[in-house]
């Protein structure tokens, strides 16, 4: 048994909603064009939908339905783009003996076709991106290709849908809180059904920025231009995919959003035990820039895979990683795991305390100790004092190729860093140096580390000397 798909719109001719049920309804425009504009944050739906409708002169009733879908029914609205001047919505009405339904009434001051669009929110539409990237092991380029699946759970169809992907980050919290002229600590005291309308204005605001109706983008030829919207704590932007899809509910579809890029990438090799842990691992970084042929549009987050081409051996999995929102300038950053052609030590070399000072009677004495004991009665007690280490970082480059390293090291409380490299501070607790090996290289970057104890400590940072 046919289905009538949902939303669907009857044209009801000079009939009042009230006797629609007794109305054998038989004309249902479909859509001319629909627009999918998907904010994963919020589990929110931008919909745009243009149908042609003929209209009689006098009054027309064109009814709305979402039952079995998850539109939120408080969000719907209608328009006439291009005939605005000559129909008008009298009113909308919600019949009681038809629930999940309203009716609008509408003057028309003609007989003529004219397109209608309906808006709506909606949700359990949501997206995920991927990435495919294939490299040679004789070359830094690599190819690279992007995808976004489409998840429809939405209980409605769409045929022929133009996508657009909401990038980043909308703070409608606080979008709320100015339509709402309250602060935003007070919204919890706004009720459920006008936060969810103020919810529905302040996203509408954001996601229709400056985007033509359906209707015009197919009758203009028109191109969105790439923009990135900053606004208040928002950082986002509105990727629109080329081309029209059919995503029937239940099920998902991937589409491709660029290929056959060759995209320049390089290796770095990196000590940060935060994020990686007590290990040097190889990364691969791809800028998001002109220069790499990208860097127009910020790269949603998702998940990469990387593969290396082995020419007649095929490809060889390298990497599979879920990577994070790439703003235009950043990079993507996949951890290819540890290279054991390049070996990383860490080697403690000496240890000592000195510049030890003595509360001895109620007063402050320095002891300068030689031979690293203190002596001192019931009386005495350390106060203060400078721990000295000394360490060797050796790195032996047994590829057949230069490297470059880089280490960042963090040492909580009052620190003093001292070496012979250039080294500089990430942040105020984390020192920052790198160093680059020919094939087959062995080095050694050695540093000193005294840290200030008791007395002795006057801050919460790291000095380089």
């Amino acid at each position: 048994m046919k289905r009538w798909l949902f939303p669907c719109i009857i044209l009801v001719l000079a009939l009042h909603p009230s006797f629609a049920k007794n109305i054998d309804l038989s004309t249902v425009p479909k859509r001319d064009s629909v627009q999918l504009t998907i904010y994963n944050s919020e589990d929110l739906t931008l919909v745009r939908e243009t149908r042609l409708v003929s209209f009689k002169k006098g009054r027309n009733t064109l009814q709305f339905s979402w039952a079995n879908t998850l539109i939120d029914p408080t969000s719907v609205e209608l328009r006439f783009p291009g005939a605005a001047e000559r129909l008008e919505v009298i009113d909308t009405t919600y019949p009681h003996q038809r629930p999940q339904m309203l009716y609008w009434s509408i003057a028309s001051d003609s007989n003529d076709d004219a397109v209608v669009e309906i808006s709506y929110f909606t949700s359990g539409i949501t997206w995920t991106a991927d990435y495919t990237a294939i490299t040679r092991s004789d070359r830094g380029e690599m190819s690279f290709e992007g995808f976004v699946r489409i998840h429809n759970d939405s209980g409605e169809d769409y045929e022929g849908a133009s996508v657009r992907l909401v990038v980043g980050t909308i703070n409608l919290v606080e979008k709320i809180a100015q339509l709402a002229r309250v602060g935003i600590g007070d919204l919890r005291e706004l009720s459920k059904s006008k936060h969810q309308e103020l919810r529905a204005r302040a996203a509408r605001s954001v996601l229709e920025r400056a985007v033509p109706t359906p209707a015009e983008m197919d009758s203009l030829g028109y191109v969105e231009e790439k923009k990135i919207f900053k606004q208040g704590l928002s950082e986002y932007f509105i990727y629109t995919i080329d081309g029209r899809e059919t995503i029937p509910s239940g099920w998902s579809k991937r589409l491709r959003t660029f290929e056959g890029l060759t995209v320049p990438f390089r290796i770095q090799y990196r000590y940060r035990k935060v994020q990686y842990g007590d290990r040097l691992v190889r990364m691969l970084l791809v800028k998001n820039d002109e220069e790499s042929k990208l860097g127009t549009t910020p790269l949603p987050g998702g998940k990469i895979r990387v593969f290396r081409n082995n020419d007649s051996d095929g490809l060889s999995f390298l990497a599979e990683q879920q990577i994070k929102y790439v703003p235009v300038g950043d990079e993507i950053e996949v951890d290819l795991g540890v290279d054991p052609e390049v070996v990383f030590e860490m080697i403690k070399m000496k240890t000592s305390r000195e510049n030890i000072w003595m509360k001895i009677h109620g007063a402050d004495v320095l002891r300068r100790i030689d031979d690293g004991r203190v002596n001192f009665d019931l009386r005495s007690r350390v106060a203060g004092w400078d721990e000295r280490d000394t360490f060797v970082q050796r790195i032996r480059n047994h590829s057949s190729r230069a490297i470059e390293v880089q280490i960042r090291r963090r040492f909580p409380g009052h620190v003093v860093f001292r070496a012979d490299f250039d080294v500089r501070k990430h942040d105020f607790q984390t020192v920052q140096f790198s160093a680059k090996l020919a094939p087959g290289e062995k080095r050694d970057l050695a540093y000193e580390v005294v840290r200030k104890k008791g007395r002795n400590a006057k801050q919460e940072n790291v000095t380089i000397e």
